[in-house]
């Protein structure tokens, strides 16, 4: 399905012309210069010596996104799902950095498990990557040994065997013996499956957002915000899903807590299972339009700091079993920033504050060096994004092996067309086709650097190598 860009051979040095730049402090038309991979210049001539020059006047560029939750079933649950399908998809969305969950088969529960992971995206992978490292009740050594990762991932409800952490005991000495960062899927177990009692032999998937309800998720993002704030261990909420989450978070103690809404807890909500039924069951649950609007203001308060996707492929047969042997997740990675730039179009968001939530801020939370934004000497992955093209999003044109998408037929406004990994140009539709490849490019693992405070840290605290 994929083409290749020809000329493929990576120049030494390249000049994006008359972009309309977003850099942290503001948006701007500029010349960016890159060479080797880095940022060497935002402020170029126009007629500054390059190898290849891109005259981007009406286009915006912007930083790579950052993807700090995706499920890409390397190893073990291929036929969904690959890294080298998965990375096609990130290079067509514009994501240039993806940090992937450890519920592989096997999971992710040691160093030794990690590495495996990242040899295989060194061989694999378009896009630049990290892989956290799993908890579970009885490797606590394991995750305290762990370096150079970007952190740890607990499951408090949604999982099963060793990846379910649910006993306080067990979170306590996670909390108390670690120093990675620690996220967390938080719904509280015990409420699920009481809930899950309740609608026994149920069929109607709109039950799923009745069993993984609202109490299910607040009390496991109370529980967790109690042990980051005692413990002092930096900590960040995965995919929230409720408003009633929101006052928790506000009130946690800023060093410790960040937090992070998904495409799909955005855009869609119960009453939208009519229409889609499985495709959107998701964990957690997708949940009423008023909390839809409640984590869009949430974003621009800045109570929620970060936009992933959550990624999590199944085929289409899977999804469209009855309820509820149909799986939860849904894939999104491809659309994540289209999604967000039409509503920039529409005028609900600023390009400026899509960057920040998908770009900058993830970089920031993770301690990734030299990522996340445009800056001299930061590195060159950078995305030119056509904010007037309208494009229709269409199963048959998914890169993700699964092949379909929850937001089929709904046409947007503003895509990325063109996307640099560490300089090197992997993906390009300027044309107005589905797009080429360099299938040459491969991503490298960044620096995960913790030291340096997190997204509560100055921005000069993330900065370039």
């Amino acid at each position: 399905m994929s083409r290749p860009i020809e000329g493929s051979a990576s120049p030494q040095k390249t000049l994006i012309r008359g972009a309309t730049v977003v850099f942290p402090d503001g948006v701007r038309i500029a010349n960016v210069l890159f060479a080797s991979g880095i940022v060497i210049d935002i402020d170029a001539s126009p007629t500054a010596a390059a190898d290849e020059v891109v005259d981007a006047p009406g286009y915006y560029l912007i930083p790579g996104v950052v993807d700090d939750q995706v499920h890409f079933r390397e190893p073990g649950l291929t036929h969904k799902e690959d890294l080298a399908t998965a990375s096609h998809a990130c290079a067509a969305g514009g994501v240039t950095t993806f940090l992937e969950m450890p519920n592989t088969k096997p999971p992710a529960i040691t160093v030794d498990g990690v590495r495996q992971k990242e040899l295989l995206a060194a061989e694999k992978s378009l896009v630049n990557y990290g892989f956290y490292i799993g908890a579970t009740t009885d490797n606590v050594d394991d995750l305290a040994e762990a370096k150079n990762i970007p952190g740890i991932k607990i499951f408090i409800g949604s999982s099963t065997g060793s990846l379910l952490v649910d006993e306080q005991d067990a979170l306590e000495r996670i909390f108390a013996e670690t120093d990675l960062p620690i996220c967390a899927h938080c719904e509280d177990e015990s409420t699920v499956r009481a809930n899950a009692a309740r609608f026994a032999g149920s069929s109607d998937v709109a039950d799923h957002s009745r069993i993984r309800d609202v109490q299910a998720a607040v009390i496991a993002t109370k529980r967790s915000i109690d042990l980051a704030t005692r413990h002092q261990h930096r900590f960040h909420v995965l995919h929230v899903s409720t408003a009633a989450e929101l006052p928790l978070i506000a009130a946690a103690e800023k060093p410790y807590i960040t937090a992070e809404v998904c495409p799909h807890h955005l855009f869609f909500n119960v009453d939208d299972y009519a229409r889609l039924g499985t495709l959107i069951q998701m964990n957690p649950s997708i949940k009423s339009k008023t909390d839809n609007d409640a984590l869009r203001q949430a974003l621009i308060d800045g109570v929620i700091q970060v936009i992933a996707t959550d990624h999590a492929p199944h085929t289409l047969d899977e999804k469209k079993l009855a309820y509820p042997q149909s799986p939860s997740g849904l894939p999104a990675i491809e659309n994540s920033l289209a999604l967000m730039l039409n509503e920039v179009a529409q005028g609900k968001f600023t390009i400026q504050q899509v960057v920040s939530w998908m770009c900058d801020a993830p970089a920031r939370v993770w301690g990734i060096t030299g990522k996340g934004r445009i800056a001299v000497g930061y590195d060159a992955d950078l995305v030119l994004v056509d904010p007037n093209m309208k494009k229709t999003i269409r199963n048959e044109e998914q890169f993700t092996k699964t092949r379909w998408s929850p937001w089929s037929g709904e046409t947007l406004t503003g895509w990325p067309v063109t996307t640099w990994v560490g300089g090197r140009r992997v993906f390009d539709r300027r044309d107005g086709g589905l797009g080429k490849f360099d299938e040459t490019v491969r991503g490298t693992k960044p620096q995960f650097d913790h030291s340096r405070g997190g997204f509560w840290a100055t921005p000069d605290g993330i900065g370039p190598k």
